[in-house]
């Protein structure tokens, strides 16, 4: 049985993908990801044909996330996926499409 994650283990990112990520489905997948992964933040859309996700959780779920954003859904086209580590702050509840 794993054990309890401790907040020592909760890390932060702020995320802008490139590439053919809107209007294909990216922020829906990224929402229902995030979901299963069972961390917290948001993603938006950003005027220029970027996305960006703000995300919180335990280390291993991010960093699987963050896998998975490299790819996206089947009819988008990742080319950069740019990642900044920030501080945790463990308030952060649920996901969301901004």
């Amino acid at each position: 049985m794993p054990s309890p994650q401790s907040s020592s283990d909760l890390v932060a990112a702020d995320i802008i993908v490139s590439g053919n990520v809107q209007g294909v489905g990216y922020r829906a997948f990224t929402q229902r990801t995030a979901d299963a992964l069972q961390v917290s933040g948001w993603v938006r859309n950003l005027p220029d044909g970027r996305v960006q996700v703000e995300v919180e959780g335990p280390r291993a779920n991010v960093e699987e996330l963050l896998a998975r954003l490299r790819v996206g859904p089947r009819l988008s086209s990742v080319t950069d996926v740019a990642v900044t580590r920030k501080a945790a702050r463990g308030a952060a509840r649920g996901f969301t499409v901004a």
